[in-house]
C-alpha cells in the first residue's frame, strides 16, 4: 500500500466522501470501532458496494500519523461501472460481448495480468466481487501495464446476481473446471459470453459452477494440478480471440 495522499482520514471526511458518492477502493476500519459515525460509514459503504476491512490500529498508524479516529478510506484508482450500464454500453457500441469474471483471486499481480490479457484479446468487461479479491491498487495497475484503466471494471456485491444479469442479457457463462468433459478449444466463444476464472487453491465456488452454462478444462501434461490462473485466463481468452478473428 502506497503511503500517499490518496487516503481519506477520519470519520467525518470518510462520511462526506461516501455521501458525495466518491469511489473508494476500500475502507480500513479499526477492529471493534464504535461510536459516532461508525454505523453511518458501514451503511453508506454497503450501499455503494465498498469493502470494509477490519484491521488492527497498527495498520492505520502505518498508513498515517494523523488522527485517523479508527477510519481511513482509500481512494480508488479505478472507475467502477454498474454492470447493466456496462453491458448496455458494449452492446450500443455494436461489440460482441466477451467478459471475464474473477472469483476469489487475491494475488494482485494475477489480476493485473488477466486485465492486460483481456484487453489484448478483445474482452470489454472485467467483473469482480466487492469482497474476497485482491485490491486494485498501484501494484495491480502496474502489473496490468495500465490495462485496468482501459477495460471496464464492474464491482458487484454478488457474483451470482451478476450471472443472473448476464443471462438476462443473453450472455452465456463459461467456467474453467479441472474435470469438465469439454476442452477449452471445444467451446463456442463466438456467442456473447463471460468466462469465470477462480482461485488456484479453491477454484470456482460451487454455486457459480452450478449457475454456469458450460464447463471446460485446459488439457495439461506433467504432475502439476493446475495452471497459474493468469496463464489459464490467457489460454482461454486467446482461444476466444482466435475463434472471433
Amino acid at each position: 500500500m502506497s503511503k500517499t495522499n490518496t487516503n481519506i482520514i477520519g470519520r467525518q471526511p470518510v462520511i462526506e466522501a461516501l455521501r458525495e458518492g466518491k469511489q473508494l477502493e476500500r475502507i480500513f476500519l479499526q477492529k471493534n470501532a464504535s461510536g459516532e459515525g461508525i454505523d453511518q460509514i458501514k451503511l453508506l459503504a454497503q450501499k455503494l458496494q465498498i469493502p470494509i476491512n477490519s484491521v488492527p490500529i497498527e495498520k492505520l498508524n502505518y498508513l498515517t500519523r494523523a488522527n485517523h479516529q479508527g477510519v481511513i478510506g482509500i481512494n480508488s484508482i479505478i472507475q467502477y461501472i454498474d454492470l447493466q450500464d456496462a453491458i448496455d454500453h458494449v452492446i450500443h457500441q455494436g461489440q460482441l460481448p466477451l467478459f471475464v469474471m474473477l472469483d476469489g483471486i487475491t494475488d494482485v499481480r494475477n489480476i493485473g495480468a488477466i486485465a492486460r490479457t483481456a484487453i489484448c484479446c478483445g474482452a470489454q468487461i472485467m467483473i469482480i466481487p466487492d469482497k474476497g479479491i485482491g485490491a486494485l491498487n498501484e501494484e495491480a495497475l502496474k502489473s496490468s501495464a495500465g490495462a485496468l484503466q482501459q477495460i471496464i471494471v464492474c464491482r458487484v456485491n454478488s457474483l451470482l446476481k451478476a450471472v443472473d444479469t448476464l443471462h438476462l442479457n443473453g450472455i452465456s457463462v463459461f467456467t474453467a473446471e479441472m474435470r469438465a468433459p469439454k476442452k477449452v478449444f471445444e467451446i463456442d466463444y463466438t456467442v456473447p459470453c463471460c468466462i469465470i476464472m477462480g482461485s488456484e487453491d479453491k477454484g470456482i465456488q460451487p454455486f457459480l459452477t452450478k449457475a454456469a452454462d458450460t464447463h471446460f478444462t485446459i488439457p495439461m501434461k506433467g504432475s502439476f494440478d493446475s495452471f497459474n490462473v493468469g496463464i489459464a485466463a490467457g489460454i482461454t481468452l486467446f482461444e476466444a480471440s482466435k475463434q472471433r478473428s
